[in-house]
């Protein structure tokens, strides 16, 4: 039973935590509660033992650690895949740290939540990033409840609550696709930007397959074989640079039957290159990097990959203190500037070398998005701009260099305004739709998983099999025969040896 303590002027409850350790009854920020007599007091300490014996007692108090330890204790205890990880601590130091660091657990309740949302919204950041940063936030403070250390969850949010009606909040635009001829002229396009076939190959490769990103990047030679593809591994790009050698989304491994168009490409492209070993895992993947624009090696001296090691923080974190001081929380602000005196680090002072392996950014950003669009994208001190080409031959040589755009003649149309790589998925995906294949055979070439008692009784046959391709492969020709309509002959030499070819009714 609990027991009323009499302090003179007020009465406070006390009750039995274990044997030989008493609590007191407090309110929600850990202060004891001052009871005016003594029976109010002692019908507290009581509610509170109660509570004790039927196990649903929380320790008030605990409640008053500051986020920014409990959350650096936290991903510490975490072991998820490298890219989640990083993920995870770029947003944290980002966009939840700078907000509640200080704070202690308890004190960050529902509405301040909701505040620093509209916060985030008004800066400009995209309503999915704010989604994800939030559902991030949840599954900290969840984690914290489920350790007694606070009573709520102040993060999680009733359905509808707060909301407009009319439109859900996970619903985005539509994800923008190509037919076959789109996806070859964005192909070709691609490799006059790059300046070499590899983009044409990889371009197409991700439209006739629907491999990811990371698929595409990590495919080693050994895994090309006639008639298929194996997708064992995909290369994720840390925000250090480094290349992690992981295995496919979700698990997904599988094989996927490649058209016999295909399987001819990726054999002439990996007999026609010198493909090595590269250095940072030592395995010889179908597709090589893209060297630096302007053959810049290495330069001495400390980098910003660096100064986020001595600091103990994420490159991204670095870079945000860099251009916005004040988005970066105090601490961590403290740490960066000591790493970058110890360091001696020169903001600009280094300069990437060529990298075995192409980088997402530069990839989607020089390459990808001037091919689909036309138009470079704002990048640093560059405005966007439109891709300037001569002329001749067709479909347009890109011009580079100092006074590019009075040296060029024409620039391109936008093909797929808004499509992305991930988008050749979702292309490939439509076309399957499109061929009538069966939803088993979509799922098995793409890496899905449909737990349904439906799908558990579907099966591939070969005849299935046989079908996609045939209908994969009249596409691709097709596509050959409307570009061969437009202009007999391509820069790109990969396609011009198709164009003939085909011309040749080969």
């Amino acid at each position: 039973m609990g027991y009323a303590e009499n302090r003179g002027t007020y009465y406070r409850g006390r009750y039995k935590i274990a044997p030989g350790k008493y609590g007191t009854v407090s309110d929600a920020t850990g202060a004891t509660i001052k009871f005016r007599t003594k029976r109010e007091a002692e019908q507290a300490a009581d509610d509170e033992e109660a509570k004790v014996r039927a196990g649903r007692w929380r320790n008030r108090s605990v409640g008053q650690v500051p986020f920014g330890m409990y959350v650096s204790e936290w991903y510490a205890r975490q072991d998820l895949a490298a890219s989640t990880m990083e993920t995870y601590r770029a947003d944290i130091e980002n966009h939840l740290l700078p907000e509640f660091e200080d704070k202690p657990l308890a004190d960050i309740l529902g509405p301040a939540i909701t505040q620093w949302e509209k916060q985030e919204t008004a800066a400009g950041y995209a309503p999915k990033s704010i989604k994800n940063w939030r559902a991030l936030l949840h599954l900290i403070l969840q984690d914290a409840y489920d350790e007694d250390l606070i009573d709520t969850n102040p993060a999680a949010r009733r359905r509808g609550r707060g909301k407009r009606a009319g439109r859900a909040s996970h619903r985005g635009p539509e994800k923008i696709i190509t037919d076959p001829l789109g996806a070859l002229l964005i192909a070709e396009r691609a490799a006059l930007l790059a300046g070499r076939d590899d983009e044409f190959v990889a371009c197409v490769l991700a439209t006739y397959t629907g491999m990811r990103w990371g698929e595409v990047v990590g495919l080693e030679t050994e895994f090309v074989r006639p008639g298929s593809i194996r997708i064992e591994w995909q290369l994720y790009q840390l925000d250090t640079g480094e290349f992690v050698r992981c295995p496919p989304k979700d698990d997904s491994y599988r094989t996927v039957d490649s058209p016999r168009f295909l399987s001819d490409l990726l054999g002439d492209h990996i007999r026609r290159t010198e493909l090595r070993p590269c250095p940072c895992h030592g395995r010889t993947y179908v597709f090589r990097g893209l060297g630096a624009a302007n053959g810049a090696v290495r330069r001495v001296g400390a980098t910003l990959v660096d100064v986020a090691r001595r600091a103990g923080v994420s490159p991204a974190t670095v870079s945000a203190f860099l251009n916005r001081p004040g988005a970066v929380a105090a601490q961590t602000r403290t740490r960066i500037e000591a790493a970058v005196t110890d360091l001696g680090y020169v903001r600009g002072g280094s300069s990437g070398e060529s990298a075995p392996h192409w980088r997402r950014n530069g990839f989607a950003t020089w390459v990808f998005h001037p091919a689909v669009t036309g138009w470079y994208q704002r990048k640093g001190r560059f405005e966007a701009r439109p891709v300037p080409v001569r002329g001749e031959p067709w479909p347009g040589v890109p011009v580079r260099g100092r006074s590019a755009s009075s040296r060029a003649d024409a620039c391109w149309l936008p093909i797929a305004q808004g499509l992305t790589p991930h988008g050749l998925r979702h292309t490939h995906k439509t076309r399957m739709r499109g061929l009538r294949t069966p939803p088993k055979l979509m799922d098995d070439r793409l890496g899905h998983l449909d737990g349904t008692v439906q799908a558990n009784y579907d099966h591939v046959t070969r005849e299935m099999r046989q079908e996609l391709m045939a209908g994969l492969t009249a596409e691709w020709e097709a596509a050959l025969d409307a570009r061969l309509a437009m202009w007999p002959t391509s820069p790109v030499a990969v396609l011009n040896d198709l164009l003939q070819a085909r011309a040749r009714g080969a």
